[in-house]
């Protein structure tokens, strides 16, 4: 009997959490008619999509009439984001963790820093619990001033996400600086800026793949750009390959929609790219494991290193090889066995030498207009991946298996 009720708790603690990391900001709010305004703009600025996908986070909340003031400084929709995303802490702070902070005062990092576009401490937010039980908040870049305050809590699911409102929007010159829209930005200025220069410069000096670039860059734009030391090296493959294949090869490293990277790290599967079309298929996997997002093809597979740029509707990012398409380069082919040797008669084989021990030479090399080869190692590590991925397969059936023949034990 205790065995039985020894497997209910776990097999309830399971189903806990698989179920209670969800929410939907956009739906918690709307039972808020007065923070209507700031529900509304969190959707518009897209920000609702970022909120519901994080955990352990808190929104602080405006009512309509703070939104007024706000919206009457005519901020653009980017600067908005911005000023919103000041507002949105990556820590769990329900009502009765505000009043416990200790030494009376945190720092909380936000998703505005996140972004990587808030310089210094910029992106932080100083929360302070006065005597009295008064809270106070106030944009770390705003010389310390703590002018908003806590006015109630709205919503918890602890310790997922916390709603609060406060009393007025917290101040932030770095914030509130104009933000250029998508069409004025300088996608290869910042990928230059920021070690990719060797991509950036090729990429300008290729009108088709860059005019296929700047096409994209308001309806929805990701890129994966390959750091200085990895494409130099590749350059010599990348001036082989024709016209068409270079434009193609370039166009490959974007895809044409915004992905920020926690959408990366949950939407896992094939990626079509800028160069993606009908039979061209020039796609990618992307996988992660824990924070460490990879994309990876039939060649090769690379590593996200690093965010440029992430603010929608657009977002940079470095990797640390050269990711390769299928269909312009190739898997380097396996070495064929050896042909065994012809059978030797009983008295040819007496006096037969034994067999050579070097190797045979090696088949020649691609024509000229064949895909380039992989760099080295790369099929072995996918054949080893494959085969993993196989044995987990199948230490998930045995366990599965065992599993259920506990609980009929147990019954």
């Amino acid at each position: 009997m205790q065995q039985r009720q020894q497997l209910f708790l776990i097999l309830s603690l399971f189903l806990v959490f698989q179920t209670s990391n969800g929410h939907n900001i956009t739906r918690l709010l709307a039972k808020h008619p007065s923070l209507s305004t700031f529900n509304h703009y969190l959707t518009l600025t897209h920000l609702a999509q970022e909120i519901n996908r994080r955990t352990t986070i808190t929104v602080l909340a405006i009512d309509n009439a703070a939104m007024s003031s706000l919206l009457s400084k005519n901020p653009s929709i980017y600067t908005m984001k911005n000023i919103l995303s000041l507002h949105v802490l990556l820590d769990y702070f329900g009502a009765k963790k505000l009043h416990q902070i200790t030494n009376g005062s945190a720092l909380a990092a936000t998703m505005f820093q996140a972004t990587g576009v808030a310089p210094g401490v910029s992106g932080f937010v100083n929360i302070t619990d006065f005597k009295g039980g008064k809270v106070g908040f106030g944009a770390e870049d705003n010389g310390g001033s703590l002018d908003s305050f806590f006015i109630k809590s709205v919503e918890e699911l602890p310790y997922n996400i916390s709603v609060i409102q406060i009393s007025k929007p917290l101040p932030s010159a770095v914030a509130e600086a104009p933000t250029p829209g998508p069409s004025e930005l300088n996608i290869t200025g910042i990928m230059s800026a920021h070690g990719c220069k060797v991509f950036a410069d090729t990429l300008l000096a290729n009108p088709g793949a860059m005019g296929t670039y700047e096409d994209n860059v308001n309806g929805g734009l990701a890129v994966f750009c390959p750091l200085d030391d990895a494409f130099k090296a590749f350059l010599p493959k990348f001036k082989n390959l024709t016209a068409s294949g270079k434009e193609s090869f370039l166009e490959f490293f974007g895809v044409p929609v915004y992905q920020s990277l926690s959408m990366l790290k949950s939407n896992n599967g094939l990626m079509n790219t800028l160069a993606t079309d009908g039979a061209s298929k020039f796609d990618f996997t992307v996988q992660n494991d824990g924070e460490e997002v990879t994309l990876k093809t039939k060649i090769n597979t690379v590593k996200i290193t690093g965010t440029l740029l992430d603010e929608q509707p657009v977002a940079i990012y470095t990797i640390d090889k050269v990711l390769m398409p299928r269909e312009l380069f190739k898997a380097a082919a396996p070495t064929p066995a050896p042909a065994p040797a012809p059978a030797l008669a009983p008295e040819e084989a007496a006096d037969a030498p034994k067999a050579s021990k070097s190797k045979s030479k090696s088949a020649p090399g691609p024509a000229s207009d064949s895909p380039a080869d992989s760099p080295d190692g790369d099929p072995a590590d996918q054949a080893a991946d494959e085969s993993a991925a196989a044995s987990f397969k199948g230490g998930r059936f045995v366990a599965v298996g065992l599993s259920f023949m506990l609980m009929l034990w147990l019954l």
